[in-house]
């Protein structure tokens, strides 16, 4: 992963900081990060949610937004509406760099500020909220009794987060006045909630709110027990493992990734980039992902070559021994198999050459005696991986 530091223009002509966090080679998808209300981007769960989606080759764009973090202008002066279009600067920002942005993803207020400017950005094809809420007038809560001073005087000081912020009228009135339905109801995008709902700062009631007003595809999924902020790297790590297989389903391949149908019974593996080591494979109406490890210079969108043989070993043992004891009617309430890849010392080999050795470790469940899990045992050698990886094979190259 590279990390670019930079700034462009925001909606009333302020530099606005930005970071864009890329992954190794080309990204499969570009996305746009919205931080929570008075926040920066460099926010712990934005840093680790920028980092986590980079290492999964998504590119996240995150920035502050005027009069916040880095970023040149007066908090006070602006309002909601003005970080929607900080937003569509930001997405205008990546388009000139060639990057043009295809998921939303925002935290708390900024996830309202992204449903807000979802429907106004054709090329979003997924949007993310994190604990936002479905009113965005929510965060004037937090303000108290300064909501009368700021009446009287136009501006006051707020004390949020143990730091004191100057708000005006205008972003009260202006969020007051918010209406995130319409903006539901035009979405053109697949939505992924996620929300916790211990989330005492944003009530899980938000989630419901959201969710009922979107049309489909829609999705929610809990945080548990996260708090508001993401603070805990653990929930942090999850909501990247599921934002990286949700947006899989939805946002479309890079023009180089989609591959052309392969001819029937034919397995076609094609490169995701020169610039990486990711694979689209497709086996007849399925696609699935092949991949380094970020160590080795991979992105790890998907299991090794080794680890998808190991695959195809584990799941012709499970299916060989499932079959066997559905002919005996034998008691097999469940199937699990461990396989670990390795090199190991050939017996016969005079030189100490080592082979490749796959140890399998079968969990069988059920009301099976010593004698039938014995047996099982044998089946699972009679597996056709298991007996294609134990011949000798030829493999017959040519050109296309």
């Amino acid at each position: 992963m590279t990390s670019e530091k930079f700034t462009f223009a925001g909606h009333a002509g302020h530099m606005l900081a930005a970071r864009l966090d890329m992954p190794n080679g080309t990204p499969r998808a570009v996305a746009l990060f919205a931080h929570c209300f008075t926040c920066s981007k460099e926010i712990v769960a934005a840093r680790r949610l920028a980092s986590g989606l980079a290492d999964n080759g998504i590119a996240v764009l995150r920035f502050d937004f005027t009069g916040l973090g880095h970023s040149e202008g007066a908090f006070e002066t602006t309002t909601f509406s003005s970080n929607v279009a900080d937003l569509h600067a930001a997405a205008a920002e990546l388009d000139r760099r060639g990057l043009t942005p295809t998921l939303l993803i925002g935290h708390s207020l900024g996830g309202a500020a992204v449903l807000r400017a979802a429907p106004d950005m054709p090329s979003i094809k997924g949007v993310v909220t994190i604990g936002a809420p479905a009113d965005p007038g929510h965060v004037t809560h937090n303000f108290g009794a300064a909501l009368a001073s700021i009446a009287e005087h136009g501006v006051a000081e707020v004390q949020l987060g143990g730091r004191p912020l100057n708000i005006g009228q205008g972003f009260v009135d202006d969020v007051a006045a918010a209406n995130l339905q319409p903006a539901l109801a035009k979405l053109n995008a697949a939505l992924l909630v996620l929300h916790a709902p211990r989330d005492h700062v944003v009530g899980i009631e938000n989630a419901g709110e959201i969710f009922l007003g979107a049309k489909h595809p829609k999705s929610f999924v809990t945080l548990d027990d996260a708090d508001h902020l993401l603070s805990k790297p653990a929930d942090a790590a999850y909501a990247v493992d599921v934002i990286t297989t949700w947006s899989r389903r939805y946002l479309p391949a890079p023009v180089e990734t989609q591959v052309a149908k392969a001819p029937e019974g034919t397995l076609r593996v094609t490169e995701t980039s020169p610039d990486s080591f990711a694979q689209t494979i497709q086996v007849g109406d399925h696609t699935m992902v092949a991949d380094e490890p970020v160590k080795v210079g991979g992105t790890n969108t998907g299991p090794t070559p080794y680890g998808l043989v190991s695959a195809g070993l584990g799941a012709c043992t499970s299916m060989t021994i499932r079959m066997y004891a559905r002919r005996k009617g034998w008691p097999v309430d469940g199937i699990s198999v461990d396989v670990d890849h390795g090199k190991c010392h050939a017996s016969d080999s005079k030189a100490g050459n080592k082979i490749d050795c796959f140890t399998r470790t079968i969990h069988l469940t059920g009301d099976l005696d010593d004698e039938q899990k014995a047996r099982l045992l044998e089946i699972a050698d009679k597996c056709p991986v298991h007996k294609t990886l134990e011949r000798t094979n030829e493999v017959v190259t040519k050109l296309g």
